[in-house]
Parts: structure tokens; sequence; C-alpha cells
């Protein structure tokens, strides 16, 4: 169901299609002759007119204009400033840009909408330079906890801090210290990555993590050289704390639990639009999560669009129920569900990306497999058979390369009748594709396979990637792409938020200037223009999702999902590129943000 949907008759449809047609006629020919019937002919109000600006729609047909007009949901045209004055009526909102930019709203090309919102609700600790700040801060919050009480935080990254205690095993501090701040409260840290988490001897007691539990697949409990473990726990050995915190869940009532939730879908909203971001990627939901969209966009209560993985859920239970969850979108959808998504391997910063050689730092080990290659291949068989796109976290150069076998090899195994499935139909996805093989480089394109990649990662990472790969690795494989463009790929871009801020803008600057945090160059030619960086966050992303007829440029027909940004990023000395502001977002012809 769809948002602000405004009613009109057959005829003024009609109508508007038919001025959309003369006027991107006009904009082609631009004859005087033209330009005459144009103005006099009557005209439909526009709701909304933002003129006076410089308008990139990312179309190349339509190039950049200076205005356009937006009746109910959708773009009816666009053109310069007297054009598009001949829209004006008495209740039109005009908006007067004053040279500033308006483009196709942004499109986050994958996040995890709820642990936004969740990350708004507990220890923020992305700022942390050290090991005494994290410790700070947990302290602080025992303060105000009754015993037993969680104390939950999300952020921290060992390779960002200045400094760290010597005992430190695998890069990362004991607990002993946290524990002794915090000993009736169990501690759980999550990695800025997502993918490892830290937590205090009272958390591994309450899952009954001890010495002699084994590591599980595809997971590992770090401990020091006696065995004892350290806090850390990579990847699936998350999962042994998964019923220790669903515990904790049932300790509030539906009511509250229900609250909670809608808290976090608009934390993550607000924060979204502040940003100009007016479609979101969500890299994996689960069944319930996507009952709990569906009663808010039946509501009205999504704040931005959703296009949404089905994440988190086995085999059986997708086989039982993805028939029912497919939703493509409609009119002004603000709910879409029609993919899946997977994961691979764990992330490079822990250790846990799937690498065809050894970690240089690590040379016993190559990382981890998250899932049984035969579990992932009966995904996407399930994906085929239901007609949901595939999508598969894949960031170390071996879980790309498998992934793009196990594209190749489901689709060779499900050909029918000798007609071969077309992968550029599909639009199969890898999520990150951070680190390729060159040799796997074109295969992208040959397949059809997305890459969809996270400009501000290569920011965060650069200045640590070395360390784990060797610098002759890291300048083949990492963030590659220049290759990947060149080759024909499609490059989707996005930030993976909450792990990275979802600044589009700071993702944007990371992609055509591949500067780290430290200032420094990585890799940089194998950056992007910044129009190609444009289209990675719009067009791109709109056909990483089957929608760039709907989104992803501005023209006539379109949703009115437009940006204004305080000045134009395609053109402004690069050094100032972060200084741009985003001063409206506008969702499907509603102001749903303004600076």
């Amino acid at each position: 169901m769809g948002l602000f949907i405004r009613s009109s008759s057959a005829g003024r449809i009609i109508h508007r299609l038919v001025c959309a047609f003369l006027l991107v006629t006009f904009i082609s020919c631009g004859t005087n002759e033209f330009e005459s019937d144009y103005r006099d002919e009557a005209r439909d109000p526009a709701d909304l007119i933002l003129r006076g600006g410089v308008v990139v729609t990312v179309d190349p047909a339509l190039g950049k204009v200076q205005a356009i007009a937006v009746n109910g949901f959708t773009i009816v045209a666009l053109g310069s400033d007297d054009e598009i004055s001949t829209y004006i009526g008495p209740d039109t909102e005009v908006i007067e840009l004053q040279g500033r930019m308006v483009i196709p709203g942004f499109i986050e090309g994958h996040g995890h909408y709820m642990n936004l919102g969740q990350a708004r609700q507990i220890l923020d600790l992305s700022s942390v330079a050290n090991w005494q700040e994290l410790i700070d801060l947990v302290s602080q919050a025992v303060d105000s906890r009754a015993p037993g009480e969680w104390i939950l935080g999300r952020g921290w990254h060992q390779e960002k801090w200045d400094s760290l205690p010597e005992d430190s095993v695998d890069g990362v501090p004991l607990n002993a210290v946290l524990s002794t701040y915090s000993p009736d409260n169990p501690v759980y840290l999550v990695h800025a990555s997502g993918h490892a988490v830290y937590v205090n001897k009272s958390a591994l007691q309450v899952a009954g993590i001890g010495a002699q539990t084994p590591d599980p697949d595809g997971g590992t409990i770090v401990r020091t050289a006696s065995g004892a473990a350290t806090g850390l726990l990579r990847e699936n050995a998350i999962e042994l704390l998964a019923q220790a915190l669903e515990q904790r869940e049932l300790r509030f009532s539906a009511a509250e639990r229900e609250a909670i939730n809608r808290e976090r879908v608009l934390l993550a909203g607000s924060e979204a639009l502040h940003y100009g971001v007016t479609s979101f990627h969500d890299a994996g939901a689960t069944f319930d999560t996507i009952d709990f969209y569906k009663m808010l966009e039946q509501e009205g209560n999504l704040p931005l669009r959703l296009y949404v993985m089905v994440g988190g859920e086995s085999n059986q239970s997708m086989a039982e129920n993805l028939a029912a969850y497919l939703m493509p979108a409609q009119g002004n959808d603000f709910l879409v569900v029609r993919s899946i998504k997977r994961q691979t391997d764990g992330a490079l910063g822990t250790h846990g990306a799937w690498l065809l050689e050894p970690y240089a730092d690590q040379p016993n080990t190559s990382g981890l497999l998250s899932a049984p290659i035969s579990d992932l291949e009966r995904s996407a068989e399930l994906a085929l058979q239901f007609g949901y796109q595939f999508n598969t976290h894949a960031i170390g150069t071996r879980a790309n390369r498998e992934m793009l076998d196990l594209y190749q090899r489901t689709w060779s195994h499900n050909a029918k009748g000798g007609k071969a499935i077309s992968g550029k139909a599909l639009r199969w996805r890898i999520e990150h594709a951070q680190h390729i093989h060159p040799e796997d480089v074109p295969r992208f394109s040959q397949l059809g396979v997305i890459a969809a990649i996270q400009g501000i990662h290569c920011a965060s990472d650069g200045p640590w990637i070395a360390s784990r790969l060797g610098e002759e690795r890291a300048q083949m494989t990492s963030y590659v792409w220049r290759d990947l463009i060149d080759s024909g790929a499609v490059v989707a871009n996005g930030t993976d938020v909450p792990i990275e801020p979802i600044s589009a803008l700071a993702s944007y600057y990371a992609s055509v200037t591949r500067l780290t945090s430290a200032g420094i160059g990585f890799n940089i030619n194998q950056a992007m223009t910044r129009m190609e960086a444009l289209q990675s966050y719009t067009i791109n992303n709109a056909y990483a999702a089957f929608e760039e007829d709907i989104k992803g440029t501005l023209a006539p027909g379109k949703l009115a999902d437009i940006v204004v940004l305080s000045q134009n990023i395609l053109d402004v000395a690069e050094d100032k590129i972060m200084q741009t502001q985003v001063d409206y977002t506008i969702v499907g012809g509603e102001i749903r943000f303004k600076r």
C-alpha cells in the first residue's frame, strides 16, 4: 500500500502524460514556434514547484534544467523557469532554489534499517579513541542500571584506537578490566563491522560460554594461550549469545517491544531523511520484521521507502513463506519485498573475510565461511523458484569467487528446455564486493551480477587494509571500482549503516577522492568520476532494485523523490564537497526534511 496517494481523473492523467511528452520533445528540439505554443497551453496547476536552480536529472536525454513541477507523488514536468512557471496555481507551493542543486533522492544501496534505529538507543562507541574511553562509557552506564540489566553498545573498532593494552589478544584487550567495572551487568558491545562482539565475564556466564565451549562452525571464541575466553566472539560465535539476549527481550511486554521498535523506525527514518535518503535497501529482515513494516505502511507511518531483502530465515522457512511475502513496487509504495540476503563470510577487520590466501598478519587463517555452500545454493534455488533476487554478502577474494561460481552453477543447473538463464535479467547482487581477484573482476559484467559496494568503507578501512593483506594484495584486489565500471559492471553504492554513518555525501566523497580517514589516497586510480558516483547512488541503486522506471532519475511520470543540496557537488572544488548540506528531502512530493 502506498502513502499520500491523491485521486485523479483519467482525463487529468492522460493530459499530464501528453504534457510530459511535449515537454521532453521541447527540450530536445527547442524551436521558438513550439515554445510559443507550449507557453500558451492551459495547464493543471502543480502542487509543488522548485525553480531557479541546477536540476541534475541524471537522465542523459534530459540533462540539466532549471526547474521541476510535481503533482501528487509524481513529477509532471521539467524545464526552464519560464516553462515551469506556467504550472503555478493559487495553491502551488514554490521553492525558490536560488542556484542550489536538485538531484534524485539518494537511495541507500545497502544498510540495516532497524539496526540503525537500535544504534541510536544504545551506547555509541564509534568515536572512542582508545580502550579507556570505552571503559569510561560503560562505567557511566553501569551507574544508571539495576544489577542484571544488560548494557548494549555498538561501533568500536580497535584499528581506529590510538593505543592498546599490552596483553591484548588478536589486537583486542582482555575483558578483565571491563568485568571489574561491570561485575553484575552483562555487557554486549558490537564491533563497528557488525561481525564481532565484545562481552564481559557476566555475559559469558549468562550465555554458558566456558573453557570447554567449542567454536561453532564459521565462528571463533577468541582465547588466551591458557584457553580462557578473552571476551571477543567472531562471526557465528555471536549466536552463542542469542538465547541470552532473547531472554532479555522477553522481559519487555508485547506493547513495550512494539513501542521500542516504532521508535527505532522513526529514529532511523529521521536520520536517513536528514542525509537526503528517500529509499533504503534494507539488507536482511525477518518475516516478523516485514510484518511490522507492513503494519506501519498501512498506517502511513514509514518515513521513507524500503526495499527489503529477506534475511535471518532458514531455507525451510523461506520455502514455506516466500510466495506470500513477494511484494514488487506498485504506485506510491513505501514497502517492496522481492529479494533474499545471505551471508558468505565475515569482515576483513575481524579476520572473518574469506580469502584465497592467508592473512598477512595471521598466516594461520584465511577467514571464515559463514554458511555451508550447499545451504547458500539451496537459497539461490529458492530465489529462482519464487521469483526473488538473490544477494550475498561477500567481502574476501574467495568469498567473491565462490559466489560468482555459485550463481553461474545455479543458473546452469536450473536451465530448462536448453534455454539459458539470463543473469542480467535476474540482477543478482554481491553485497560489499570489497576484495576481488583481478581474474574475477570481468565476471561481474559477463554474468550480469551487480556489485553493491559502499564507498565510505574504503575511507574507513584504507589505513589498515595493508596490515591484513600486505601492500601488493591490497593494491591488486581492494575496492576495485574503476576496474568494475570499465569492465561494464553495474556498481551500486551505500554505507552499510550503522556500520558507517548514513551520509550519502560522505560516501560520495570517498567514491570520487579515495581519501582515507587519515587523509591519504588509497588506490586512487580506482576512483569514480563525480557523475559515476552520483549515478551509483541514484539510478544504479534503482536498477539494482528493478525500479529504474519509477525512480533514480528526475523525469516526467517518475516518483517525486527529490533532494535539494546547498551547492553543486558535480563542479564545486573537491575539498568543498563535504561542506555540502541537504536543504530539502522530498518523498513522493511531500517535504519530509527541511534544513
